[in-house]
C-alpha cells in the first residue's frame, strides 16, 4: 500500500514524499482509512509507530476538501496532547504536512505568555494543538471557540489520564460541538481506556497495532547493577566517555536531580542540559534545538523527554533511575532506535530498584541482560525474587514435607489408606480405652440448651418464631 491510495489531495501527497515517506506504517494503514471516513476511532499504538501522520493527514484532508462555510471563529480542529514536546512536534508535523495548502495551526501550551497565544487565535486558525491545562485557562477567560470544532483528536489517552488531566479532557469535549469526529490514541488499553472511550467516543472502530515487542526489535537492552550511587556516577562517567556514543538521553527521576547530573557532566568535560517539567518553554526549546543542532551531546531529563521528543541521531538512552511505571520504560527507550536505526538502552539498578525492575521485565515479557564494565564490577549481586512472566501474582511455592502431606494408596471407595503419611479415615479409627468411635459420639446440643457458664449470660437461641416489628421485620430482641 502507498499514500496515493489514500486519494489524498496532491497537495498533501507532495510534502509527505518530501518528507521521505515511500510506503505507510501499519497503525497509519488501518486508522487513515477510518479517520476519513468520518468514524470515531480508538487506536492503541506505541511511541515510534508513526501515528502522528495517522491523525494529521485525515486531518489536513478534511481541511482542505470541506472548506469553513463564511466566516468562522475558533479551530476546525483539535489536538490535545499531554506534554508540551508531544505538542510541538505535532505543530511541526502539520506544518511540514501541508505547506502546500492555505491552513494556520496554533500551539496552545502552559509556559508560554499568554499575549501571543491570545495574538494567534485572534487570527483565523484551522488547527489548534494545545495541553489541556492551558487551554481550560483560555476556555475560563472566554479567549477561545471551541464551538466550530469537526475532530478532536486525543493523543496519548494513557499519558494524560496518568497526568490527572482527564478532567480536563472531558470538560473540553463536552463544550465542543456533539457532532465532532474523535480519534483516540494510546499506547495501552485498560479498564480506564475502556471507559473514558465509552464516555467520549461514539461506536468506535479499534484497532490495535504495533506491540509493545515490535518496538524494541531494534534496541538492544542493557541493565548494569549499582551498589551505590557513587558507583553508579562512576558508570556513568565511562559510558558516556565512549566515542561510539554521539547523542543520548540520561533519563532522572527528580527535577532536581536532572540538575545536578547535568551540573556535573558539564564539570568533567561533556556538552550536557538539563530538560524537565519546572523549566519554561523557551528555555525548553532552546535546548531541545541545541541538542538537534549539536550543541548538546547529553540531554539530562524527567520523563517529559519520554514521550513527543523525537531528535535523530540518539543512539543511547540511560536510564540512570529507573522508571516507576513499566510503560514509561518503553516510552523512554523508544527515543533511541527510531525510523529503522539500531540503539542501545543500558539501565541502573540496585536492590532498592527490584520491585521497579521486575515490573518492567513483567511488562515487556524479557529478562534485561545483565552486563559488566570491567573495573566497576558490583559487589553485591541482585536477589531477584520472582522469575519473569505475565502472572504479576506469581510466587514461588513453599517446600513443604512430602511424607507427611502426600496421600496413600487409593481405597476402592475413593478414600485414602493410612500408608505414605496420610491422616486416616476418621470413620475407620477404632475404639481405644472403652471411648466410642467418632461417628458413634453423641451430638452437640444446640447453643440454646446448654447451660451458660458461671459469670456468662445464656446464648441466645439460633432461631426466632414469634412476631416480629411491622415496621422493621426485625427480631424484637
Amino acid at each position: 500500500m502507498t499514500f496515493e491510495s489514500f486519494e489524498l489531495n496532491p497537495a498533501i501527497l507532495k510534502a509527505v514524499i518530501e518528507c521521505g515517506y515511500t510506503a505507510p506504517t501499519p497503525v497509519q494503514e488501518q486508522a487513515i482509512p477510518v479517520a476519513l471516513s468520518g468514524k470515531d476511532l480508538m487506536a492503541s499504538a506505541q511511541t515510534g509507530t508513526g501515528k502522528t501522520a495517522a491523525f494529521v493527514l485525515p486531518a489536513l484532508q478534511r481541511i482542505i476538501a470541506t472548506p469553513a462555510k463564511g466566516m468562522y471563529r475558533g479551530p476546525r480542529i483539535l489536538v490535545l496532547t499531554p506534554t508540551r514536546e508531544l505538542a510541538n512536534q505535532i505543530n511541526d508535523a502539520a506544518k511540514d504536512y501541508g505547506k502546500y495548502m492555505r491552513f494556520k495551526c496554533a500551539c496552545i501550551l502552559g509556559g508560554m505568555p499568554y499575549r501571543e497565544q491570545l495574538k494567534r487565535l485572534s487570527a483565523q486558525v484551522d488547527m489548534v494543538v494545545a495541553t489541556p491545562g492551558r487551554l481550560i485557562d483560555l476556555l475560563d477567560r472566554g479567549s477561545i471557540n471551541l464551538s466550530q470544532v469537526e475532530m478532536l483528536v486525543l493523543d496519548e489517552a494513557d499519558r494524560m489520564l496518568d497526568m490527572g488531566f482527564i478532567d480536563d479532557v472531558r470538560k473540553i469535549a463536552a463544550v465542543a460541538p456533539k457532532t465532532k469526529q474523535t480519534l483516540l490514541f494510546t499506547a495501552t488499553l485498560d479498564d480506564a481506556m475502556a471507559r473514558l472511550a465509552e464516555r467520549l467516543l461514539n461506536e468506535p472502530v479499534r484497532i490495535a497495532v504495533a506491540g509493545k515487542k515490535a518496538t524494541l526489535e531494534n534496541i538492544e537492552q542493557m541493565l548494569h547493577v549499582a551498589d551505590s550511587a557513587d558507583h553508579k556516577d562512576r558508570m556513568l562517567q565511562h559510558l558516556v566517555s565512549d566515542v561510539s556514543l554521539t547523542r543520548a538521553i540520561i533519563f532522572s527521576a527528580t527535577k532536581v536531580g536532572a540538575d545536578k547530573l547535568a551540573r556535573r557532566l558539564n564539570k568533567l568535560g561533556h556538552t550536557a542540559a538539563a530538560l524537565h517539567g519546572d523549566m519554561d518553554q523557551r528555555s525548553r526549546n532552546i535546548t531541545i534545538a541545541d541538542m538537534r543542532r549539536g550543541r548538546v551531546r547529553l540531554l539530562v531529563a524527567t520523563d517529559v523527554a519520554a514521550r513527543g521528543l523525537d531528535v535523530t541521531g540518539i543512539s543511547h538512552v540511560i536510564n540512570f533511575d529507573l522508571p516507576k511505571f513499566a510503560e514509561d520504560y518503553v516510552h523512554r527507550i523508544g527515543r533511541t532506535g527510531r525510523a529503522g536505526a539500531a540503539g542501545i538502552a543500558i539501565s541502573f539498578a540496585s536492590q532498592s530498584d527490584l520491585l521497579h525492575l521486575e515490573r518492567i521485565e513483567r511488562y515487556t515479557g524479557e529478562r534485561l541482560a545483565q552486563c559488566v564494565i570491567p573495573g566497576l564490577e558490583p559487589e553485591q549481586p541482585l536477589r531477584r525474587r520472582t522469575p519473569v512472566g505475565n502472572n504479576r501474582n506469581h510466587r514461588p511455592a513453599p517446600a513443604r514435607n512430602n511424607a507427611r502431606y502426600a496421600p496413600g494408596p487409593r481405597r476402592n471407595d475413593g478414600g485414602y489408606k493410612s500408608e505414605g503419611g496420610a491422616r486416616p479415615n476418621t470413620t475407620e479409627r477404632p475404639a481405644r480405652d472403652g471411648r466410642p468411635v467418632r461417628d458413634e459420639r453423641p451430638a452437640a446440643r444446640p447453643a440454646e440448651f446448654r447451660a451458660p457458664r458461671e459469670g456468662r449470660p445464656a446464648a441466645r437461641p439460633t432461631s426466632y418464631d414469634g412476631p416480629r416489628d411491622g415496621r422493621t421485620a426485625r427480631r424484637p430482641y
